[in-house]
């Protein structure tokens, strides 16, 4: 999947409390969760944000509480892919299971700045930034979990091929 967005930039240690506050866990809605992404950090983001821009993290991007409503709510705002040095190990199952490629690029990650225009192939890992002229190589997402982002989802996935 080829992508092309404009970078909402974040630094290291990025918590679920902080991508959704727990005020805002009264709903299951994706586009309500939406419209409170960030809002601790960056107002501007909800408000701002569109269909197709790119966010990128530091280190540990994801951690604290297990909570899906995270991704979740990064999805609905209209981000196709997180870039990031690292994730948290549950958010980044947490992806997988919503449908959310999210592509780890350690340090490289430094060498790209908010407002950036980003080109990335999920399925070959590589990462251009048009702005710069850099490219980065990021460990491409394994088949099936391009097959579950495609899908939407696990559950969808699950669903296409008939195991539900």
């Amino acid at each position: 999947m080829s992508l092309q967005g404009k970078v909402w930039r974040y630094g290291d240690n990025i918590d679920t409390d902080v991508i959704i506050p727990a005020r805002y866990l009264n709903s299951f809605d994706p586009k309500e969760l939406a419209e409170h992404c960030m809002v601790d950090i960056d107002e501007s983001f909800a408000k701002n944000v569109q269909e197709g821009d790119i966010m990128v993290g530091g280190k540990n991007f994801g951690c604290g509480s297990s909570r899906e409503h995270a991704p979740v709510a990064i999805k609905a705002s209209g981000i196709p892919v997180i870039i990031a040095a690292d994730f948290a190990r549950i958010f980044y199952r947490n992806g997988i299971n919503i449908g959310l490629p999210l592509l780890e690029i350690g340090d490289d990650v430094e060498k790209i700045s908010a407002g950036d225009e980003l080109r990335v192939d999920t399925e070959t890992g590589k990462i251009e930034n048009l702005t710069t002229g850099d490219v980065f190589q990021a460990h491409p997402l394994p088949g099936f979990v391009q097959e579950i982002a495609e899908a939407g989802g696990l559950i969808n996935y699950i669903k296409e091929k008939g195991a539900l």
